[in-house]
């Protein structure tokens, strides 16, 4: 599969992350401050994320080490996105709803390839499969 057509799919799998988490955002709004509905929208929202990046997007099975290592590709953006939603609305006075759409498109490039980084990346060799594979003399 090439970048370009991984790029798409990452494209529409943000697009369907983003709509989740603007859901879960708006729904948590409605009784949380808007940082902490942010926080909270996101946490959730990247764990469907981690499943259609790994199957839809990059085509590869998904394994622990890669879950626990995901969060790493969201770090960037959630410091682009929770600093973005802070600087809109507290600082340029942009309304709390709509602030983080701004702010999730700029963290889109940084995502992709931390994203593709971990994903794609291959998975070590336990010990125990290595000294089966050292030819015996």
């Amino acid at each position: 599969m090439t970048v370009q057509v991984q790029m798409v799919r990452f494209a529409l799998v943000g697009v369907v992350n983003t709509g989740t988490y603007y859901g879960l955002y708006l729904a948590l709004l409605t009784w949380l401050p808007y940082v902490a509905a942010h926080v909270v929208a996101f946490a959730l929202s990247m764990v469907g994320s981690f499943f259609l990046t790994s199957y839809f997007t990059y085509r590869t099975r998904p394994t622990w080490r890669k879950f626990l290592l995901f969060p790493l590709t969201n770090a960037a953006n959630f410091i682009v996105t929770t600093s973005g939603v802070y600087l809109l609305v507290d600082v340029a006075h942009f309304g709390s709803r709509y602030a983080p759409l701004i702010a999730a498109a700029a963290a889109i490039p940084v995502t992709f390839v931390v994203s593709r980084t971990i994903m794609l990346r291959p998975e070590p060799v336990p010990a125990l499969e290595k000294a089966e594979r050292v030819p015996q003399v």
